[in-house]
Formats: structure tokens, sequence, C-alpha cells
């Protein structure tokens, strides 16, 4: 679960990390109000959850009321497209107003969930302010990487290390020293997979401030965080996905496909997305049912890729194990009867129950291409494209 700057950087306050003065606003006359409370000298930028919110004419430093209502007046309940929304863009509906901070340095830092490690990773760069990817591909060299141990947290030895390929002055090393241990309490309390600065900024005045904030959550343990749960921003969310998510499903809508994928497993949710993009097509939406699906979530899951107009084809990859092969062709069938989908399929069943399965969908009157394995769906797809029938 994403949370918004701001939102985020309410947590950092309540971690004493330091952050500028701040105000939430959603009109006009709360953004003039705010930015003549900071004396003129303000920035505001764009609540969306997405990165490339500068780049994209997100953010905008102002220096009087008449700037602030133009900029305001330009953006809020406008969709603000970035390289990482998609051609819609995000609809902007809220606006963080700041005081202005006079830049001495800029640093980005974020505590991560190293995959490899199975330990929390602590990555920062003298390049901050700019996109991490970029400085990782053109200057791998400035990438500093620290593992933290799972039990005994981030040693004072390696932020003096971090301190030290940082650059960072002696006489802010105990502030610093602070922000990081409060950074990575925060990211274990709160149950994070990611808390970004970008940038972590030395002011003039030789203060270190939070001048950004990005806060993802694990899904999977927000049962035990409530409160957060009860902020997430729907608005922010497609649809479909507010739709999945109320089914326990995981779904991930892609722009710009035609084959809606309904695979049990992460994995090979994945893999099938691959085949489907090896035989020309694009894959519409990421679905995973899980592995102990019943009917009535296999009809949601349904429902939810036939709902997506851009949907022409239903590539259904099964691997049955825990799921069984006969309850997914039920609920494929029941759903296709009460939406009265049209769509044809291609389904690829294995594993418990398949032989039960196939023979239901095959008396289904439905649409129905089977494959014998995925190589052989991905060949029927290419055939359909080459025919012209998706």
């Amino acid at each position: 679960m994403n949370l918004h700057e701001y939102q985020s950087k309410e947590l950092f306050s309540h971690y004493n990390i330091p952050i500028p003065v701040g105000f939430l606003a959603t009109t006009i006359e709360q953004v003039k109000n705010y930015v003549d409370k900071l004396n003129n000298n303000a920035v505001i930028k764009a609540q969306i959850h997405s990165g490339g919110r500068g780049k994209a004419g997100g953010v905008k430093l102002v220096s009087s009321i008449d700037e602030s209502e133009s900029f305001t007046k330009s953006i809020l309940g406008k969709f603000l497209i970035t390289p990482q929304t998609g051609s819609k863009g995000i609809k902007v509906n809220k606006l963080l107003v700041e005081e202005a901070t006079s830049i001495d340095r800029e640093i980005y830092f974020s505590i991560v969930i190293d995959n490899n490690d199975y330990a929390p990773m602590i990555i920062c760069s003298t390049e901050g302010g700019m996109d991490i990817e970029e400085v990782s591909r053109t200057m791998p060299e400035k990438i500093i990487k620290t593992v933290c141990s799972p039990i005994l947290g981030v040693s004072n030895y390696k932020i003096r290390k971090i301190c030290e390929e940082l650059n960072i002055p002696k006489s802010l090393i105990p502030n610093f020293t602070e922000i990081v241990n409060s950074l990575y309490k925060l990211f274990i309390e709160k149950d994070c997979i990611l808390v970004e600065i970008n940038p972590l900024v030395i002011t003039k005045e030789q203060k270190v401030i939070a001048l950004d904030a990005k806060i993802n959550i694990d899904d999977d343990a927000l049962f035990r965080q409530k409160s957060l749960k009860d902020i997430e921003d729907k608005s922010q969310l497609e649809k479909l996905e507010i739709e999945a998510n109320r089914n326990d499903l995981s779904y991930v809508k892609l722009e710009g496909g035609r084959v809606g994928c309904m695979v049990n497993g992460a994995g090979l949710a994945m893999a099938t997305m691959d085949i489907t993009k090896w035989a020309g097509a694009q894959p519409a939406n990421f679905l995973d049912i899980g592995g102990s699906a019943t009917v009535e979530k296999i009809e949601s899951a349904f429902k939810i890729i036939v709902s997506d107009k851009d949907v022409e084809v239903i590539l259904v990859n099964l691997f049955a194990g825990i799921a069984r092969s006969d309850v997914v062709a039920n609920g494929i069938i029941n759903a296709a009867k009460e939406t009265e989908s049209k769509i044809p399929l291609v389904i690829s069943m294995r594993g418990t129950n398949s032989e039960e399965g196939l023979k239901l969908l095959n008396n289904s009157n439905l649409d129905i291409t089977t494959a014998t394995d995925l190589e052989n769906a991905a060949n029927i797809l290419k055939q359909k494209l080459s025919q012209g029938d998706i």
C-alpha cells in the first residue's frame, strides 16, 4: 500500500524526523492562505501515487499569491501524467504546500527489503534529487548499499561508514545518526517495504531535513497496521484494482494490453505474461487468483477481467494443486453466463481434477480453445493474432 507524501511526512514527524513546515490543501483558497502564511516563499506539490512529479510539472516553487493561484488552477482536479502513470495519468485531488528550503546538498536515502539477503537494506547516494534508477545506470559507483541485521538492526559502525561515504560533516553526524535510527525504527514498526527520501537535504543553515518522503507498506502486514489501512487513498487506484482487493485477488491493470490473464500463483502469472508477449500480444493485466480459490472467487476474478474494455481474449493458465481445476471451471462458466460474455478463452489446465475441469469447459458452449500446456497456449494466441481474431 502506498502513502502520499504528506501522509509519509506525518509519520516522519511522529518519529522525530525533521521535515519542512507544510500544509495539506484541497482548494485554491487554502493554497493561497498557506502560501501567505509561508511569506510567499513556498513549494506546491501534487499529491499522487507516482514518482517523477517534478519533471511532469507537478511541483512548483512560488513567490507570490498570484503565482500560487495560477499554478493551483492549472493542476488541482486535473490529471497529471508522469513516466509512471501511463498515458491516462492520475487525478490531483490534494496539494502539499511547504516552506521553501535553502539547499546546500542533496542526498538520496532509502531503506528497502533486500530479497537476496532476506534483510532490510539501506541504499543511499550523494546524487540526491536524481532518479535512483538513472544513478544506478550511469553512475553505479555512487550507490552505497548497507545490509542491516534483521535481529540487531542498523549498527552504529555501519552508520558511521555511511556518513564517511556520503561526506557528512562531523558536526552533523550525531543528527544524521538519529535520523537513520528513527527511519529504521519506522521501517520495522510500520511493516514497510520501502522508506525513501529523495532528497534528504543539508540546508545552508546546516540542518538535515527530509525534503521528500515515500513510504510503501507491506500489504500482507496491513492486518497489523489498521490505522494506516484506514487512510489509504482509494481514489489513486483503478476501480478494478479496488474490486480485486475487496475479493482478496492480486490484480494490476496493464495499459494497452488486449489479453486478459487469469492464473494461480504469482510466478506462474509472470511467466504467463512473458509468454503472452512472446506470442506477440500484450497482457492486459496481472491477476493471481491464489492457491485456495473458491467458485465465488473465480467468478469475481472473471468479472473483473471482462469488465476491462481493452480485453479481447482471455488466457487462463492453471497449474492446479490446492486450487482444483473443476472449481475454477465452474467459476468461469457461472461468471461467463452471468455477464453474458462473448470474449473467447484460451485455457490450459494441469494438475488436480484437470480432466474434469476441461470436460466442464468443453461442454459449456462457451468460445473456448483448450491448450495442453503454456507453450501450446502461446501458439494458439499467435495463430489467433495472425488470423486477426484478436
